[in-house]
């Protein structure tokens, strides 16, 4: 966990270098005021879409909520949106390209399926069912199984249904 956190704060490091990096470049083609006020620009477009999307993840949290459907895929696919408008909030011109490119539509999807991808390995399986509803299983044709060598052991029969 220590070593983790030790590659999050050189990560950390790297960006706000990078950002500084960055920042003097466009200032020195497109002057300092400039700059500033497209920086200004930036966050103010991050605060709004931050409001924007956290209300619109909070409102289809609470549908699936009431109608009894799973929340886990509203929850990853809003996740992407709200960390969109938070990447834009903060100043950095880094940050504000990520910022937007999770806007855009596919990158989104991508990046809510990531999101979930990444929220079941790490979950149980009866939790993640319960936050993202039946699972994909991915089936290989071959030779049955047999988890013990014992005799007179038989595979069981079964079969996946899946609901959609």
């Amino acid at each position: 966990m220590q070593r983790l956190i030790g590659l999050a704060g050189i990560g950390l490091l790297a960006v706000i270098a990078a950002e500084i990096v960055v920042f003097v470049v466009v200032a020195h083609w497109l002057g300092v005021g400039l700059t500033l006020i497209l920086l200004l620009a930036i966050s103010l477009l991050g605060g709004w879409l931050l409001r924007r999307e956290g209300s619109r993840a909070w409102r289809k949290l609470r549908e699936a909520g009431t109608t009894g459907r799973p929340v886990g895929t509203d929850v990853s696919q809003g996740l992407p949106g709200l960390l969109s408008g938070l990447l834009l909030a903060v100043p950095g011109f880094i940050t504000g390209v990520v910022g937007l490119a999770l806007l855009v539509p596919p990158v989104r999807r991508l990046a809510g399926s990531g999101v979930q991808r990444l929220a079941e390995r790490q979950l149980s399986s009866a939790a993640a069912g319960d936050l993202f509803g039946p699972r994909r299983v991915r089936v290989r044709p071959g030779r049955p199984y047999q988890a013990s060598p014992q005799p007179g052991g038989s595979p069981i029969e079964g079969e996946i249904i899946d609901p959609r």
